[in-house]
């Protein structure tokens, strides 16, 4: 099966979803997801997204990033990201998406190695609201078409650029999508790992692609253990205990019940001390008590955690639960630059799969919606600017008469042969003749240049025609 659209996106999270939203609404669009809608880690995003409170917090939020990061974060990057949540923000309210709040303020958690309370959240579930919203809005729109349970498995390329993708149906149907620009949005690689909060259809296929077409990637060892997840004995994917529950005052408990590390440090600084305490206990997991929290703040801003916690036999108003780290964010990936292109013209990466440094070597918590978002939409911003220009270029600069015989050519090939089965039935020789051109009902016509350059012969006086050919 061969596609023609304007824009190819693989995936459908909040990267893919808000990257379609910014495109321009004349374009076609071809999303595909390698599962259902909802199976991607954006959904399961749980704490929240980070937003510059106010000009005071500037300071602080950089340097919580970076120090996050080890300071191995692209400077630029950070700033970008920081400096672009709050048009988020309002971007995402008006999409409809509904934050915690009261009244008419926002109310603002807060995760590990945050200096001050800057993450707003809906519930313990901020990522499917979010994701859920933005997906609503992609499905109303008339030029996006979605394909589920379709994997890429290569891209087209075409004279040194990605010229589209080729994918796989679930029925094994091939299909061959040609784009003048791509998206890759395909999510992490946790499907790779024993125990890990992510879905294991997520196994970076996006990363082996662009190393099989020595597309530059970067930090591949970069990745990040969450902390804590529930315990269990049974094997696949992990249930995240979100960081903002430690925000909120829980603590984590030896085997004796004894506090061992500060909650509040960077993830990888805590599960570091988590494993070397279960080392030294000979356990498989450590405890995690939210006594320290009140009920309400429980049963309000952490439903979908005490709920999971109760179906597993915990009550985490009564007890303690056991945890555990596991894989949960892959830092590293396809390197871009500040407007998400790769190093391979017309293709460009956003979200979990994409590196451009603002994460450095260790994510702080929080920052993956946000960082998600403003680079998709700076990608999709860029990929419209591109095409503008591209458009651009079907003038003479000179003379400002249009120049799009080279394509009008190459489309017409197969048509102006003495070859083709259709034309010899309509008009078995050559002649001259008028065409109507028919509209059923009022509205605005595009392209009538290009339209009258097609059927006017003086047109091609000047174009080197292959032999037989007729116009």
């Amino acid at each position: 099966m061969d596609f023609r659209t304007d824009v190819v996106i693989v995936g459908t999270g909040v990267a893919g979803a808000f990257s379609a939203l910014n495109l321009p609404k004349d374009k076609n669009i071809i999303m595909i997801t390698k599962s259902d809608l909802e199976s991607s880690d954006s959904f399961l995003a749980q704490g929240g997204i980070c937003v510059l409170t106010d000009e005071n917090d500037y300071d602080n939020y950089f340097e919580d990033t970076m120090k996050a990061g080890h300071y191995e974060n692209r400077k630029e990057s950070v700033d970008i990201m920081i400096r672009s949540s709050q048009e988020i923000i309002h971007d995402l309210i008006g999409y409809g998406v509904d934050f915690a709040h009261d009244g008419d303020k926002l109310l603002y958690t807060r995760e590990g190695a945050h200096s001050r309370p800057r993450i707003l959240f809906h519930e313990d579930i901020t990522g499917q609201e979010i994701t859920s919203k933005l997906l609503a809005q992609v499905k109303k729109l008339s030029n996006v078409t979605i394909y589920e349970y379709t994997t890429m498995t290569d891209i087209i390329v075409q004279d040194g650029h990605c010229a589209g993708i080729i994918a796989k149906t679930k029925d094994g149907e091939v299909m061959h999508i040609h784009a003048e620009d791509t998206i890759f949005a395909s999510g992490g690689i946790g499907g790779c790992y024993k125990h890990s909060t992510n879905f294991p259809h997520l196994t970076g296929d996006a990363l082996d692609i662009s190393k099989k077409h020595g597309i530059r990637l970067e930090h591949l060892d970069y990745v990040q253990i969450h902390p804590t997840t529930l315990y269990s004995k049974e094997p696949g994917r992990r249930f995240l205990i979100s960081e903002s529950v430690r925000g909120e005052g829980a603590v984590l408990y030896n085997k004796n019940g004894e506090r061992f590390v500060n909650e509040l440090l960077p993830r990888d600084v805590v599960t570091k001390a988590i494993k070397a305490q279960m080392e030294k206990d000979g356990t498989n997991h450590v405890w995690l008590s939210m006594e320290h929290i009140d009920k309400e703040t429980i049963l309000n801003h952490f439903p979908n955690i005490y709920q999971r916690c109760l179906e597993e036999g915990y009550d985490v108003l009564k007890e303690w639960i056991p945890v555990v780290p596991a894989q949960h964010y892959f830092m590293g990936g396809i390197k871009v630059d500040y407007d998400s292109h790769t190093s391979m013209k017309h293709l460009y990466a956003i979200g979990e799969t994409a590196c451009n440094g603002v994460h450095g070597k260790n994510r702080l918590a929080s920052n993956s919606l946000l960082e998600s978002l403003v680079f998709a939409k700076r990608a999709a911003k860029r990929i419209e600017k591109s095409l503008k220009e591209r458009a651009h270029y079907m003038f003479d600069q000179t003379t400002l008469k249009l120049n799009v015989d080279p394509w009008i050519l190459s489309a017409l090939k197969e048509d102006i042969t003495s070859e083709d089965v259709s034309t010899n039935s309509v008009m078995p020789h050559p002649q001259a003749g008028e065409v109507d051109l028919i509209c059923k009902e009022d509205g605005i016509i595009c392209g009538l240049q290009v339209f009258e350059r097609v059927f006017t012969p003086v047109s091609y006086t000047h174009l080197t025609l292959p032999t037989n050919s007729r116009v």
